[in-house]
């Protein structure tokens, strides 16, 4: 029940289970509770074996997960095989039909099989078609419908069509299908979506959702502020070693403050221990650090090299303006010329900042030389910021760890 309540029994879910394994835990471990209260309320929780209920809960848990990997790779197997498919046909001649027969060609869905196209009119040509056959008109589609297996109909006509496209779907009430209407050709550049409940059944889409909303929200903040918090307790004694190393090695205060753009573009200061020379610079202007930069001093090319300059940052992250996983935030100067540049730059924008982030630990790191670099790591924050998740920031967490240990493209 709790599976089905969960969306675990959706096509999408079974077909990628890795992204389920959490929803799949939280499940079992809700169910064990249960039990184990219901044993405790009827007093004959001292009949059972406390080691044969968590082998129990956590064996069946687990062959679940293994039994929806085996089903993934069959079902897809199956699909590849037309073995399971939708006998889908497209109505439309227009741009919206060839916009979409374009996206189905290259998204290639697997469990759909595309018959052909119906046009509005015999003269009518369809561009990008790809080898599917025209089957003849709208006229000729309820008697093709009676004669062969059709399970969906996307109607791909222009939205402004609306008397042409409400009719048709009132003369294909009479057969078991599922209708469908395409996109109109803004949706092949925006994301369509259905509406939040609060809109009840106000008949609007949604084409951007918040980035951190609901329960994430919570699950961002108690990982940031727990793990700061017991990081910042538990590295207090090397932090005091490292500022102690700085001051004996060059003069200059031990921790460097500059201004950089955060969450929604508000300016914060972020802390690091000072790795260079300290020299006063003019404001509003920038240099990264190179390869063997004479300005590193020798305590600060071992901060650089394993990512300790980076440890302050902790008390940004307790003080709210950075997270512990988020886009890496860009010196104020070097924000303004980025996003000169690059279209949708300030999407990386839409969540706080981190100490780390997806596209460190794919090897965009360091200094950025080329206008591709920086293009390279944006897409990355971009992804980050538009597919969040918990377990996303764990695995990025995770490889921080092993990549500040190998000390790459750090200098």
């Amino acid at each position: 029940m709790l599976l089905h309540f969960a969306g675990l029994y959706q096509l999408e879910a079974i077909m990628r289970p890795v992204r389920s394994v959490s929803s799949i835990v939280i499940a079992f471990v809700t169910t064990l509770l249960f039990l184990l209260a219901a044993a405790f309320s009827l007093k004959v929780s001292a009949d059972f074996s406390r080691l044969w209920m968590g082998a129990f809960a956590a064996g069946s848990c687990a062959l679940t997960i293994v039994l929806r990997l085996l089903a993934s790779l069959v079902l897809g197997r199956l699909a590849d095989m037309q073995v399971f498919t939708r006998h889908v046909v497209v109505v439309g001649a227009g741009e919206q039909a060839s916009k979409l027969l374009s996206h189905i060609n290259t998204s290639q869905p697997r469990f759909i099989s595309l018959l052909g196209i119906f046009t509005e009119e015999p003269s009518q040509t369809i561009k990008s078609a790809r080898g599917h056959p025209v089957l003849g008109t709208i006229d000729s589609l309820v008697p093709f419908a009676r004669r062969h297996r059709v399970d969906d109909i996307i109607i791909a006509l222009p939205w402004s069509a609306d008397e042409q496209i409400a009719a048709l779907v009132n003369k294909l009430r009479e057969l078991p299908v599922n209708v469908y209407l395409g996109s109109d050709l803004v949706g092949f550049r925006l994301p369509f979506r259905s509406p939040p409940d609060h809109f009840g059944d106000t008949p609007v889409v949604e084409v951007m959702d918040q980035p951190l909303a609901g329960w994430g929200v919570v699950h961002k903040a108690t990982l940031d502020y727990g793990l700061a918090l017991a990081l910042t307790v538990a590295l207090l004694p090397l932090m005091l070693l490292v500022a102690i190393a700085i001051r004996l090695d060059s003069e200059g205060p031990i921790l460097f403050r500059q201004k950089r753009y955060g969450f929604v573009n508000r300016v914060f200061h972020i802390y690091k221990f000072r790795t260079m020379r300290y020299v006063e610079t003019p404001e509003g202007r920038t240099q990264q650090a190179t390869r063997n930069d004479p300005r590193v001093t020798r305590v600060g090319r071992f901060l650089r090299r394993t990512s300790l300059d980076e440890l302050p940052q902790l008390l940004n992250v307790l003080n709210g303006t950075m997270s512990l996983v988020g886009p890496r935030p860009h010196a104020t100067d070097h924000n303004e010329i980025y996003s000169g540049v690059i279209m949708d730059y300030f999407v990386r924008h839409r969540v706080k900042p981190g100490i780390t982030g997806w596209a460190q630990v794919n090897g965009f790191r360091g200094e950025t030389r080329t206008l591709e670099d920086i293009k390279a790591r944006i897409e990355h924050d971009i992804y980050y910021v538009e597919n969040w998740s918990m377990l996303l920031d764990l695995k990025v967490l995770l490889k921080t760890a092993f990549i500040c240990l190998s000390g790459r493209n750090a200098y």
